[in-house]
């Protein structure tokens, strides 16, 4: 399951993404209907879905704030509002990545997409370990 976060809403990012994505593309938003969700809040309500991925662009909120476990995933992309178009090619691109490229392998991670690199840490060990770039071509 991807789960945008509630920012993304109304680009058609879900459309793009579930043409490729095999499993269920939802908002947070979708999770607790007709409530306001903090972004405290988001980790818990992560919990009670089957490990989910959680997708945003409020990288300031969520890298190095957020505590991670092993039931689900954060990604946050580095981009600009105004780029949040390009989310779901470069999430494809880093679901491709061997380190990413299973839901086990990226449960209890959070991952922060930058333009020049990506770079991550565990629940287990908060060192950040930087992989290679993503380079998406348009």
């Amino acid at each position: 399951m991807i789960v945008l976060d509630e920012q993304l809403l109304g680009r058609d990012l879900e459309e793009k993404i579930a043409r490729w994505y095999q499993g269920a593309v939802c908002f947070i938003v979708d999770l607790r209907p007709n409530t306001v969700i903090k972004d405290d809040a988001i980790p818990k309500l992560l919990q009670q879905e089957n490990e989910p991925t959680f997708i945003t662009i409020n990288e300031s909120d969520f890298w190095r704030k957020t505590a991670i476990n092993s039931h689900f995933c954060m990604v946050c992309f580095a981009l600009p509002d105004s780029r949040a178009r390009e989310i779901p090619q470069r999430l494809r691109k880093l679901l491709d990545h061997p380190l990413f490229d299973a839901k086990k392998k990226r449960m209890g991670k959070m991952i922060r997409v930058a333009e020049k690199e990506v770079s991550y840490y565990s629940a287990e060990d908060m060192t950040i370990r930087v992989v290679e770039s993503l380079s998406v071509k348009e």
